[in-house]
């Protein structure tokens, strides 16, 4: 029950899901005696998804769209009448108030007219009044004041509150923003992205492989700067110059430089100068492997899954292995793993996370055992990033 909440069996996990926790053993336990529900079910019951509920508020959306195209279409009439009047030379005729004296039409079409305008703008609704009498009906949602004095209560009788942002996710509190790039007169970015698809069985379905070149010029005297490529790569890219860029001069001494050298890049604005691409179904081109191999059990089923690196010179960072779950069965039983493991039972995955994988660290395993069919954990997605191109080409 609890890994279907927490994500690891730490304090502050579970405190930042302990009313989760309570509603879902109460609807496990009632009287002392436990209640014969499944996962599924639990979560139905907590949840408290109400049919009656979603009628209500459709009912209510259409009667307050209904509401407001009654409110233009008045306002369109009174604006009318007072146009009117205005042409005739006559005085606009009034319309009564809820027991309120007659109002002239023109200010009571303007009233409107202001209404049906500043209702589209976000705007902050005035707080109702209050009654000077004690109120002792129960509110839904009611936070705000009353969950702070509670706290201070806690507080003051010795209880350690712990706050909000003690209770983050580890996901989440583990993220560090990247350290601002050094930026020079001259600045060059390489990019270059990997798709590919493999078989359940083995095989290369299609890997597509896109590269390019942005190139920012900071300064005015480095417009027209020439920029040489090192081409050492032998898997055969097809590789494309930007238009404005002399592709002759490219071939013949692999330089990048504008057509007309009159002209100059643009300053503090990316270009791409130069783009490449692979597409093959060559599996000795893949650079990490993935291996699933999941066998049934008595208690469902086994699953034995390893990576190896196939690109020695490759260096890829943040790898994280996606394998599905089914649902409703909890968290799985890790037996051996390499790197570290999150079990996601919202969307009922784990991930198997690797800081680096390169020459040194090429090859890992994990295993772990939970009910289930083979066919559950698949499709494997699989992500990285690496500093190093997989085409050389520098």
């Amino acid at each position: 029950m609890i890994p279907e909440y927490c994500r690891a069996l730490e304090e502050n996990e579970i405190s930042e899901h302990c009313f989760d926790l309570i509603f879902a053993f109460d609807e496990i336990v009632a009287l002392g005696y436990r209640e014969n529900v499944n996962l599924a079910q639990i979560r139905t019951f907590t949840e408290m998804d109400s049919h009656e509920e979603k009628v209500f508020r459709a009912v209510r959306e259409t009667q307050e769209r209904e509401a407001k195209a009654e409110m233009r279409r008045k306002a369109k009439e009174l604006q009318q009448a007072r146009r009117d009047a205005e042409r005739q030379g006559k005085k606009a005729p009034g319309f009564g108030g809820f027991g309120s004296s007659a109002v002239s039409g023109g200010s009571t079409a303007a009233m409107i007219t202001e209404t049906i305008i500043e209702s589209d703008k976000p705007k902050v609704a005035p707080a109702p009044a209050r009654p000077s009498g004690p109120s002792k009906a129960l509110k839904l949602g009611a936070k705000g004041k009353e969950v702070d004095n509670f706290v201070d209560k806690l507080k003051s009788e010795g209880e350690t509150i712990m706050s909000s942002s003690m209770g983050k996710r580890t996901s989440e509190a583990t993220k560090v923003h990247a350290p601002p790039i050094n930026m020079e007169s001259v600045h060059m970015k390489i990019e270059e992205k990997i798709t590919l698809t493999c078989g359940r069985d083995g095989g290369l379905q299609n890997m597509e492989l896109h590269g390019m070149i942005m190139l920012r010029i900071s300064d005015d005297k480095y417009g027209r700067i020439r920029l040489h490529v090192e081409n050492e790569d032998k898997k055969g890219v097809q590789l494309q110059t930007h238009p404005n860029v002399d592709k002759k001069l490219f071939t013949a001494e692999s330089l990048i430089g504008l057509k007309n050298p009159e002209k100059s890049f643009p300053v503090n604005s990316d270009v791409g100068v130069l783009k490449w691409r692979l597409q093959t179904t060559e599996e000795s081109f893949i650079p990490l492997t993935i291996n699933c191999w999941p066998s049934e059990s008595g208690n469902g089923c086994d699953v034995n899954i390893e990576y190896e690196l196939q690109e020695d010179n490759l260096e890829l960072n943040d790898v994280i292995i996606t394998i599905p779950l089914p649902s409703g069965v909890g968290a799985p039983v890790i037996g051996e793993i390499d790197g570290e493991y999150r079990h996601d039972s919202r969307r009922n995955t784990l991930e198997w996370c690797l800081p680096v994988i390169d020459a040194k660290n090429k090859s890992g395993s994990l295993e772990f055992s939970i009910a289930g069919q083979p066919n559950d954990f698949f499709p494997v997605q699989v992500s990285f990033v690496s500093k190093k191109n997989y085409c050389n080409i520098q």
